[in-house]
């Protein structure tokens, strides 16, 4: 009876090793993947700084890829840890997983809080842009409109009746709104509100909060499924070095050469 216990506990026990094993590698993956993510939010933001002013909203993403840095060092201590069963090395990954495990949490909560200001910050902020417009390529305001407009397929705030309230506007007096309005299908579109048709009849506002809020929808999907990741790592460990520490003799994951 006892033989077969042990036999069934060192079975799990090197299960539990397998999939640390494993897991470490998915850290090196998830790794890149975070700093993908996080460089992307980066870059996402610089197409839309102007819609969206506050700065800390990037904190998520600065925190993403100091997460995917350490996941990287984190897989490498666990890997080397587990293959030699350090205790030291199995206690450290351990205490560093839970660390970034509850930064991840944080990520997620920060994530969900400006998820939730990114109406208001563009509702606060879009009607100055609008305003700002000048319609030469050089000018910020000017090249964040055109790219909206032509990325989103949008016109106006609401629509693109909104043109005729701005300073831009009234200054031409050709009754016309800028060519990024222009559906792409449309040739010979020349921005004239005599032939809305050619123009995109959907407002920008609604559109930039939605694209706002995936992005940071992004950084709060990759963080919750990678601290899920890593609460399964941090329970395979703490089975491998429980084991460790109520029976020192049993076998190492490698010895002489065969696996246990």
């Amino acid at each position: 009876m006892g033989t077969g216990a042990g036999a069934m506990g060192q079975c799990g026990i090197t299960s539990s090793k397998t999939v640390l094993v494993f897991l470490n590698l998915i850290f090196w993956a998830a790794a890149g993947i975070l700093c993908y993510v996080g460089a992307y939010v980066f870059i996402t933001y610089d197409d839309y700084d102007h819609f969206f002013e506050d700065v800390y909203t990037l904190i998520p993403a600065v925190v993403i890829i100091a997460v995917g840095t350490l996941l990287f060092i984190i897989g490498l201590i666990g890997c080397c840890a587990t293959i030699r069963e350090s205790r030291c090395g199995l206690a450290t990954f351990v205490i560093i997983l839970l660390l970034v495990f509850i930064t991840e949490v944080v990520v997620v909560v920060l994530g969900y809080i400006y998820r939730a200001k990114v109406e208001d910050e563009v509702d606060h902020s879009i009607k100055k842009v609008y305003d700002a417009y000048s319609g030469t390529n050089p000018d910020a305001a000017t090249r964040a409109i055109d790219y909206v407009q032509r990325q989103l397929h949008c016109c106006g705030i609401h629509n693109y009746s909104d043109w005729e309230n701005t300073t831009w506007f009234k200054e031409t007096k050709n009754n016309s709104v800028p060519l990024s309005c222009c559906k792409a299908i449309s040739t010979n579109c020349t921005g004239s509100l005599t032939h809305p048709i050619d123009l995109y009849s959907e407002g920008c506002k609604a559109l930039v909060v939605k694209k706002l809020q995936e992005i940071m929808m992004y950084v709060i999907w990759a963080a919750l499924a990678f601290a899920a990741i890593q609460l399964l790592g941090m329970l395979c460990a703490c089975v491998v070095l429980c084991r460790r520490n109520r029976d020192p003799a049993y076998e190492l994951l490698i010895t002489g050469g065969t696996y246990a």
